[in-house]
């Protein structure tokens, strides 16, 4: 056998782990991870948002036709064009149009292996040396686990529970300087539930404009809203400030494995393609997965065959189980609704400590909570929130039901009154 060299040309790279640590992954396996082996009750997942392993949100049956009918042609078997399939890209740009005032083309949609992947895309695009990117507090975590892998400085500005979640303008003003690329904003938000307004969002747009910086808008949760307030696309200040779009099938259609994602270029100036970004981004795909061909050959028909009955009754499900888990918080007074979520499928609770004993913070509420009882919810710690906690909505009822039973029999295992 051969003697190995005295030094190995090559190690892990570090930056990788620090990246996944901040994902929802990461977080949850941690968690998982305290649930005690010998407990032989059902692990009870209200952290991570997949309502789609639940029967009760399995997707249209319109949607499911499309993939078959894609399927049977035979004709997607293939690998996808560079730019995508070019009637997905016309049958979504007719669809994003129905809320805007510029009109997109086919040729301003690329697709992307979900939403996720568009993330690490534009990232990508946007890198230069010292740049800094604006994101939301809290927030999806994938944006800074991507951010620390691709050397961005992320700068956080913070969403205000006090007005309704709405952005902290002033403090991205404090926070911009000439190294800033992009300004990214979830809307509907993930994880707060909030829907912003269309006067809110002209001011971010004139606050990006000011600052000479890209609006990043993350909507997938676009289809997700069961409250009064209606959605507006950032896309509809465009002419303000040029305006990516990230969007997926992944949460209106609860299909997050179908990996379906997708960028809209909103820019009726021609921003993008002046400064390279078009061209970067299909650069860009030529090194990166496509997304699955047949899915794209199927969007047209998800699209425009999916019946709106489908987004109500799922909306209905949603709308009930966040009354249901308001009602039995209630008696849970050290965790509080700040503002009534109206999207998406989460719940973001507060944290009073000092009605609570043992207990150091919300990873410590956390991992102590999948020990004693093998629930799993997430601290808002790893949404950037200290001291708050997300539970998601997007399960069957019986296991919210059980989970919120034993939240409450932790809860009053370390409620401060007991000492009493």
């Amino acid at each position: 056998m051969e003697c190995p060299p005295k030094k190995w040309n090559f190690v892990g790279n570090q930056d990788v782990h620090e990246a996944a640590s901040k994902t929802l992954r990461g977080v949850v396996t941690k968690l998982m991870g305290s649930v005690n082996p010998d407990d032989p009750r059902t692990i009870l997942p209200l952290a991570h948002g997949d309502p789609a392993v639940f029967p009760v949100f399995r997707t249209s049956l319109d949607a499911e036709n499309a993939i078959v009918d894609a399927l049977r042609t035979g004709e997607y078997n293939c690998y996808s064009p560079g730019d995508g399939v070019e009637e997905a890209r016309r049958a979504l740009a007719k669809y994003l149009n129905r809320d805007l005032t510029n009109k997109l083309t086919g040729d301003d949609i690329f697709f992307a292996v979900g939403c996720n992947q568009a993330i690490e895309i534009i990232l990508t695009v946007l890198q230069r040396p010292g740049a800094n990117i604006l994101l939301p507090r809290p927030g999806f975590p994938h944006y800074e686990a991507r951010a620390v892998f691709s050397q961005y400085e992320a700068r956080h500005f913070d969403l205000l529970p006090e007005k309704d979640w709405e952005i902290d303008l002033e403090g991205i003003e404090a926070l911009a300087d000439e190294n800033t690329v992009a300004l990214v904003i979830i809307n509907p938000n993930n994880p707060c539930g909030n829907v912003y307004t269309y006067e809110h969002l002209k001011k971010v747009a004139e606050t990006a404009r000011r600052l000479g910086v890209m609006v990043i808008s993350d909507e997938v949760y676009d289809h997700c809203i069961y409250g009064c307030s209606p959605f507006v696309p950032m896309g509809k200040f465009s002419s303000i400030v040029p305006v990516l779009t990230l969007g997926a099938l992944s949460k209106g259609w609860y299909v997050p494995g179908w990996r379906l994602g997708w960028m809209a270029m909103n820019d009726p100036y021609g921003v993008f393609k002046r400064t390279g970004v078009v061209d970067s981004i299909r650069s860009c795909q030529y090194i990166t997965p496509d997304a699955v061909t047949f899915l794209q050959a199927a969007l047209p028909g998800i699209l425009n065959n999916t019946k709106e009955e489908f987004f109500k009754d799922k909306l209905q499900l949603l709308r009930e189980n966040l009354d249901f888990a308001l009602d039995k918080i209630r008696d849970m007074p050290a965790l509080t609704c700040v503002k009534k979520p109206e999207s998406c499928t989460y719940l973001l609770l507060k944290m009073n400590l000092s009605m609570l004993e043992d207990i150091e913070d919300d990873h410590d509420f956390c991992l102590k909570l999948a020990k004693e009882e093998a629930v799993i919810v997430l601290p808002g710690d790893a949404l950037g929130l200290k001291n708050w906690l997300r539970i998601s909505l997007g399960v069957d009822r019986s296991v919210l039901e059980d989970g919120l039973e034993r939240l409450k029999a932790y809860y009053d295992r370390h409620a401060a009154a007991r000492r009493h």
